[in-house]
């Protein structure tokens, strides 16, 4: 594909001259530092990859991420924020653990575990 790359004799092509050839073409590659781990968050899990090497590549605006590592796949249980238990708790006076099952048996829905609170 590119002259210069072949394997003739098991010669590779020099990465330097491959990292030239590739800036002429306004491909541009970055890897990122330090990643301790990357989640892809779906509707019934979470793919979750440890150990993660992160490289982006740029082709002309746009930017695309490889990801290499160990990954596993969580079922995703509701996560229900502090935040939301806190202004259920507010608005309806009731327990910390009043407020946490009327979020989870509204799916998280702030307004219906409020409104259910409320009408009980």
């Amino acid at each position: 594909m590119f002259p210069g790359m072949g394997g003739v004799g098991g010669r590779g092509m020099n990465p330097a001259k491959m990292k030239q050839m590739m800036k002429q073409m306004g491909i541009d590659v970055k890897e990122l530092k330090d990643v301790k781990e990357v989640i892809i968050k779906t509707a019934d899990s979470n793919i979750v990859i440890e150990n993660a090497n992160v490289t982006i590549m740029t082709v002309q605006g746009s930017e695309t991420y490889q990801i290499v590592g160990d990954a596993k796949e969580v079922p995703k249980s509701l996560e229900i924020p502090a935040d939301d238990i806190k202004l259920v708790m507010e608005q309806t006076g009731v327990s910390e653990e009043e407020a946490r099952n009327a979020l989870k048996n509204s799916n998280g829905d702030l307004a219906e575990a409020i409104v259910a609170l409320s009408s009980a």
